[in-house]
């Protein structure tokens, strides 16, 4: 089997993957469809993007259509970032202005008309023979480029914001949706490095590097989709979006009036509700639910949970993250070393704290005490 066979039959099954995945993601019950139904598009046109290793078999003169299906890829970036706003914010809804997202690909389209859609066929023939070094391509290639450094960055900015807003307002541990998403964009940013390293190779003399390049880019393409379908598998409801509404300390702080807050919340008020707050976990252990909020806490105790925010994150100075997991370790470390309760497992016993996590367990124990669960109860 030739290189270029091999190139073929990888693409083949990198599409059928893809759209595997698309069909799943439409198919699959779940609260949170919009970003389901976002990430299938996503797939479906990056099945589109891998066909041209093979879809030029089938152009049979449809040289308009192939031209196309490479402005496609500027569909592809919005649409993960529309996905990402749409995991992160449970409110997230498509409006008509996310129609802007979509300007790249028709200006795009409108620069390929008068020297392409529009001409005729032996000049898109003459095109197709030279147009790495097309106006039309370059301009195709650079738009591309700034598109996807402006969606990177984006997408890193959205996950920046949601996982403060997670910190400051909820308290399970199963921080899995932000992991997985960095983790998506991180590989997403990796393999676009190699395309773009791979593209490079076209303008110069190393063809056979430039083939193999091609088969590299498409086992990658695989992989990662494969990738993505075990995830969905194993984790068919792996999203929890937060309401974005909610405000970080920092953005509520600026609104109360100094002058105010000096009046009214003076130091020992501010110490007293901070002992309240303290009396409330040690005596009544709400962090023993692991689905606890702010919101739900601040109901708990009477309080507005703009000042509860403002309480802890900034004069307790923790995320309330932080906060209430303090609580876990500490009822934790208790039990650890409780000689009635040693035939408890490390697992068993960080269910009962209010963990859900055996691994955001371990992290936040080791950061507290810096030791093991089992290193602590056997010390």
């Amino acid at each position: 089997m030739d290189k270029l066979s091999f190139l073929n039959g990888i693409a083949w099954i990198a599409v059928f993957v893809s759209m595997l995945l698309a069909f799943f993601l439409f198919t699959v019950k779940t609260q949170n469809k919009l970003a389901n139904r976002l990430f299938a598009f996503f797939f479906i046109l990056s099945a589109i993007d891998l066909s041209g290793f093979f879809f030029y078999e089938f152009l049979d003169g449809q040289l308009n259509i192939e031209v196309f299906r490479w402005t496609t890829c500027l569909l592809g970036m919005p649409l993960f970032y529309l996905f990402v706003f749409a995991v992160c914010y449970s409110d997230f809804r498509l409006q008509w202005k996310h129609l802007w997202h979509a300007v790249p690909f028709l200006a795009v389209n409108l620069i390929f008309v008068p020297r392409f859609y529009l001409a005729e066929e032996i000049e898109k023939i003459q095109f197709f023979k030279v147009h790495n070094q097309m106006p039309e391509m370059l301009i195709f290639h650079s738009i591309v480029e700034f598109q996807y450094v402006f969606y990177i960055v984006g997408v890193f900015f959205i996950l920046k914001k949601y996982k403060e807003i997670y910190l400051e307002n909820y308290a399970n541990t199963a921080f899995s949706t932000y992991m997985w998403l960095f983790q998506m964009t991180t590989v997403f940013l990796i393999a676009h490095i190699i395309v773009v390293l791979k593209n490079l190779l076209r303008y110069t003399d190393f063809n056979e590097t430039f083939i193999w390049a091609n088969v590299l880019v498409g086992s990658i393409a695989l992989l990662i989709t494969c990738w993505f379908i075990m995830k969905a598998l194993n984790n068919p409801e792996l999203f929890r979006g937060i309401n974005s509404k909610l405000k970080l300390a920092k953005d509520i702080l600026p609104e109360v009036d100094i002058k105010s807050e000096t009046a009214n919340f003076q130091n020992d008020m501010i110490t007293a509700q901070i002992e309240t707050l303290r009396n409330y976990m040690t005596e009544k252990e709400p962090y023993l639910d692991p689905s606890l909020t702010i919101q739900e806490l601040a109901n708990q105790i009477n309080m507005q949970v703009r000042d509860l925010s403002v309480l802890i994150n900034h004069h307790i100075d923790q995320h309330f993250f932080d906060f209430v997991n303090e609580y876990r370790i500490q009822k934790a470390m208790s039990i650890l070393k409780d000689k009635s309760k040693s035939r408890l497992t490390v697992l068993e016993i960080l269910y009962e704290v209010g963990f859900n996590s055996k691994s955001s367990f371990n992290t936040s124990f080791k950061k507290y005490t810096n030791l093991t669960p089992t290193a602590y109860r056997n010390s």
